[in-house]
């Protein structure tokens, strides 16, 4: 071969690699996990929550997934926020305690951050504080206050809040919707999460299955919709996969008894890419969650992750996702919403 066709040759393979290059990116630009604090199975299923329950017929979910033992909040907004156990994320404890500092496991949004994605987070609970690692989270929401680190001391008070079982605030659902739904809309980070806990609270004070828990879910479920609209609003429908699961079900007035009832959870993919009205088979767990929306944004683990993304709930063999694209059949009809 001549001098010439070698340079050709080379040239070529030069180019392509920079179009692969340019091609190369996220499986989908935006992942939405939305956690309905103490949204048991049980009670969601018999509850008029519109949203919820399409959502649930049009994507890929089931009623039976697991959160881990044991089955308390921080605890398990920690896995499924690392992708790794109680054993090894050592979040054992279940309030907030500022002595304690932070998660010392890297969370999803570390792992974002790493790969030059913006990140969010929105919680209804001061607890979830011991999430917010230093440099990983772009706007941390608190009770509409911004955090850039976990504050050395209790923060508060509030006036939107109201206590938990164990006389912690808690902003309500509706408020932290909002502040999500502006954020998404005029920002539109990469990765959110959004934390919804009155069901929760409702239900320590007046029991899992109440009609006061019932109503709380419904206020749920109006936050979810506010979510959505946003994500329509500002041109993101059809470029994000929403995720919605829960931490920790509940019986009673309690939920740390490790009953069936405490650990079933909802598991919902719904927005590109995702097989519509498909009924999940495969065992989540609350690990898989954190392993999902990893792999969705093509972002790498930063530690060897417990779980594993839920590839049964998605296809894509469509074309990438566009600022043009269309939404999809599941998406269209909550198009008008």
């Amino acid at each position: 071969m001549t001098k010439s066709g070698w340079i050709f040759r080379i040239g070529l393979v030069f180019g392509w690699g920079i179009l692969i290059a340019a091609w190369a990116g996220p499986r989908v630009p935006h992942v939405v996990i939305i956690s309905m604090d103490g949204a048991a199975p049980w009670v969601v299923r018999h509850t008029p929550m519109p949203v919820v329950h399409q959502l649930f017929r049009e994507g890929a979910a089931t009623w039976d997934a697991e959160t881990t033992r044991p089955t308390v909040t921080l605890p398990s907004h920690t896995s499924m926020l690392t992708g790794v156990g109680p054993a090894r994320h050592g979040i054992t404890w279940n309030d907030w305690r500022p002595t304690n500092g932070v998660v010392q496991v890297p969370t999803i949004f570390a792992a974002a951050k790493q790969t030059g994605l913006t990140t969010a987070m929105f919680v209804g609970k001061k607890k979830l504080l011991h999430l917010l690692q230093p440099g990983t989270v772009d706007h941390f929401d608190y009770a509409g206050r911004a955090w850039s680190a976990a504050p050395p001391a209790a923060p508060g008070p509030f006036n939107e809040a109201r206590l938990d079982h164990d006389g912690q605030p808690v902003t309500q659902a509706r408020a932290v919707a909002r502040r999500a739904a502006d954020f998404l809309q005029q920002r539109k980070p990469n990765l959110c999460f959004i934390h919804l806990g009155d069901p929760d609270v409702v239900g320590h004070k007046y029991g899992w299955g109440s009609p006061e828990q019932r109503r709380s879910l419904q206020d749920v479920d109006a936050a979810v919709e506010e979510i959505l609209r946003s994500l329509r609003q500002a041109g993101l429908r059809s470029r994000t996969v929403v995720l919605i699961t829960a931490d920790h079900g509940g019986q009673g007035k309690g939920h740390s008894a490790g009953t069936l009832e405490d650990l079933k959870i909802p598991w919902i993919a719904w927005g590109f890419g995702v097989r519509s009205g498909h009924r999940l088979s495969s065992v989540i767990h609350t690990c898989d969650t954190a392993a999902t929306a990893l792999w969705l944004l093509e972002a790498a683990p930063l530690v060897r992750l417990e779980g594993r993304p839920v590839r049964e709930a998605f296809t894509f063999n469509a074309p990438s996702p566009t600022a043009d694209s269309g939404p999809t059949q599941a998406q269209a009809s909550l198009q008008a919403q």
